[in-house]
């Protein structure tokens, strides 16, 4: 029991010296996950840089979230692992994709999805699709996790990775602001 308390200690220790986006860099390595898409996004601002900043990757953004997923889709089929970045609003675009492609096709299509329309936003669009995302992950049947806290980062997203890829369907990894900080706002 001694050995196991010292060994969450020692990964506790560790995530509090990285950070979520160092996490996650680390993650889709481990996963052998070359491929990210992305639709830029402030929050995202790090994780991006660290993935460009890697050759271990291939990384490049797109116009709409429906074109990173498509292409998520195709590298799948040819044999690739892929994720795609984006924030709350952008994942509105996606329900048909979702619903006509991706699930039916059994495609693991990893997401990551930085948290908007909660904790103070300003935006009402951002607010609404917020509200409505989780009912539309559920409702598909999709595989969701909200990432609030660093100690356990780490664990929840290679596992969800893992998952995704075993039985061949997609997960969306929420960051929470409080996981990210968020986006700041000017008062």
């Amino acid at each position: 029991m001694v050995a196991v308390a010292h060994a969450h200690s020692d990964s506790s220790q560790q995530a509090a010296e990285q950070g979520w986006d160092d996490i996650v860099v680390a993650c889709l390595k481990r996963n052998d996950i070359k491929l990210v898409t992305y639709v830029p996004d402030r929050v995202l601002t790090p994780l991006i840089a660290k993935i460009h900043a890697d050759p271990f990757f291939t990384a490049f953004a797109t116009t709409r979230e429906e074109e990173a997923i498509g292409i998520v889709t195709g590298a799948w089929m040819a044999g690739m692992r892929g994720t795609l970045l984006m924030q709350t609003s952008g994942f509105a675009t996606l329900a048909n994709v979702l619903a006509s492609l991706v699930v039916p096709s059994q495609i693991p299509a990893i997401m990551f999805v930085s948290e908007r329309g909660t904790l103070g936003e300003f935006n009402l669009g951002q607010a609404l699709v917020c509200r409505t995302m989780r009912p539309v992950l559920d409702s598909l049947a999709m595989e969701h996790r909200t990432l609030t806290r660093l100690d356990e980062a780490e664990f929840v997203v290679d596992r969800s990775i893992k998952q995704a890829i075993a039985t061949q369907a997609p997960v969306a990894l929420i960051l929470s602001p409080l996981l990210t900080g968020g986006k700041v706002f000017k008062g």
